[in-house]
């Protein structure tokens, strides 16, 4: 069965190697429980899922398209898969049951990025919005509509670690005021946001607008909020030794995982340095090179 929605998972072999070691799942809550914060495709999903055949799994993934592709993708599994349209930041276990394993992919997928629609990327002409649930909340666009200046400049520093925030928020502002937004494309606001940097250091390895967007993205999907509520009630999902696998992409979200990771009393490193992709994977999938994997075992 075809889909739209195709997608490589990144440190696939390290996450099915992260959770080669587990608990035996306890007798009161049946098979042993895969939580899959982040489905997406399935991809991950359908390893595990293969490597340990009395697993179940419960998906979670706020984007209908990929909702989509993953019951097709693990269909063959039957009735060990259950996919719920959930954000892990706000999902409500079973009561009566606890997790081996807790697995989320903080990335944004192929998917997302490389359909113009999704206005995740300025590499293709398409809407401002930005949306990880495309049916509801608040796009990148109107963001972009009623936010203030200084709002604005702040978001960009603190979201995009963006050091020409201040300028590019005047401009945007100014833009906005000049009633050009709402027929702005993504490919326009990159050209607005390169607009705002030196000659010179427009054509540098990472494009002038990528801290912008990265931002914006952070914003519109509240990621950071979300990543800190699963950090907090995530170990309360698992069973005693039972595993939380966590991949980010960015600076931001690295640094959330190994500050809880050192904290919580609940849990023990078993990753002192993130894992990251080999030079194999990282030149057959450029998106895995940013990618660090960070694992921990929850304690009794």
């Amino acid at each position: 069965m075809s889909t739209p929605f195709t997608h490589q998972s990144v440190l696939a072999a390290e996450v099915v190697q992260a959770f080669s070691v587990h608990p035996p799942g306890d007798a009161v809550g049946g098979a042993p429980l895969l939580i899959d914060g982040t489905l997406g495709g399935g991809g991950h999903s359908a390893l595990l899922l293969e490597a340990h055949p009395h697993w179940q799994l419960i998906g979670l993934d706020q984007d209908p398209t990929a909702r989509a592709a993953a019951a097709a993708q693990l269909a063959p599994y039957g009735d060990r898969v259950r996919i719920e349209a959930a954000n892990f930041g706000s999902w409500m276990p079973p009561a009566d049951r606890r997790a081996v394993a807790v697995l989320a992919d903080l990335g944004v997928s192929s998917p997302q990025l490389d359909r113009a629609e999704r206005g995740f990327s300025f590499r293709a002409e398409g809407p401002i919005d930005m949306r990880m649930n495309p049916e509801a909340g608040e796009s990148a666009a109107e963001l972009l509509d009623r936010v203030e200046e200084g709002v604005l400049a702040d978001l960009l520093f603190q979201f995009g670690e963006e050091r020409l925030s201040r300028r590019i928020a005047r401009r945007l502002v100014a833009e906005r005021e000049a009633k050009l937004w709402r027929e702005r494309s993504t490919a326009e606001l990159a050209y607005a946001v390169a607009g705002c940097y030196p000659p010179k250091a427009r054509h540098g390895r990472i494009h002038p607008a990528t801290r912008s967007f990265q931002a914006l993205r952070i914003a519109v999907n509240d990621e950071l909020g979300a990543l800190e509520r699963l950090l907090r009630h995530a170990p309360d999902w698992l069973e005693p030794g039972g595993l939380l696998a966590i991949i980010s992409f960015h600076s931001l979200e690295d640094r959330l995982v190994k500050q809880a990771f050192l904290a919580d009393g609940r849990l023990e490193r078993i990753t002192r340095r993130p894992l990251v992709a080999d030079p194999a994977e990282a030149e057959a999938n450029p998106r895995s090179r940013s990618a660090k994997l960070r694992v921990a075992r929850r304690l009794p």
